[in-house]
């Protein structure tokens, strides 16, 4: 019985090490997806990829502030973002052409994250991608509890008036499931961690940025270019 519990006692240890190292893994992963008011600026890891014709673009092609978002449909503060700061920014700076917003993916958060996104995408074969994204952020649901299942996301197409035909084959095939972990990979090697993430000129500032931070960004970026 000693002899056994030698054995047991070191097996108890490593158990509970492993478990307290989860802990710390998910502790920390989970403030960097809420870090929604730090505005603090982060190094980019590497190069943003250039800016191609996957990319979907709101405002003109030379505006002289350029604004890379990285989001997951599902994510509260990426929602949060959309409502109270990015119509802000479409009103004030991207309809007066001081700023070309840029939406990218970093699907994370679940399989319907996933769907969310490939569907976007399919919306954008009809040139209707920027009211899809609109529509998936206004009708967030918790994550992965079926809100963005297929048949909702196939409902949502006919709210908006696609051709359910060509978007439910573009859905069903997830055609741009490569694009989307491409897109999610080359973020986190750009360094986001979590959502919403944005790049400013390339500078990296994460979080859902209250108003008044991310305009303020936005103004320093247009001062220092003498805009």
């Amino acid at each position: 019985m000693e002899e056994q519990n030698k054995f047991l006692i070191p097996a108890a240890i490593v158990f509970a090490g492993i478990v307290i190292a989860v802990a710390v893994v998910y502790s920390t992963n989970d403030k960097s997806r809420n870090a929604n008011t730090d505005n603090t600026k982060i190094a980019a890891l590497t190069a943003l990829p250039a800016i191609s014709s996957s990319d979907f673009v709101l405002g003109e092609q030379n505006a002289p502030v350029t604004v890379i978002e990285y989001g997951d449909f599902q994510c509260p503060f990426c929602g949060k973002f959309f409502r109270d700061t990015e119509s802000v920014l479409r009103e004030k700076y991207i309809k007066t052409g001081k700023v070309r917003f840029i939406y990218r993916d970093f699907a994370f958060l679940g399989q319907e994250s996933t769907w969310a996104s490939n569907a976007a995408r399919c919306a954008g074969e009809q040139n209707k991608f920027w009211q899809y994204h609109d529509y998936l952020y206004n009708n967030q649901q918790g994550e992965n509890q079926g809100a963005f299942g297929k048949e909702n996301l196939k409902k949502f197409a006919s709210a908006l008036g696609l051709d359910r035909s060509k978007f439910d084959t573009c859905l069903d095939s997830e055609k741009y499931n490569d694009l989307i972990q491409k897109e999610t990979k080359e973020g986190g090697e750009a360094g986001v961690q979590g959502t919403p993430a944005n790049f400013v000129n390339g500078a990296l500032y994460a979080g859902a940025l209250p108003v008044a931070s991310f305009t303020k960004i936005i103004d320093d970026e247009l001062s220092k270019l003498g805009k």
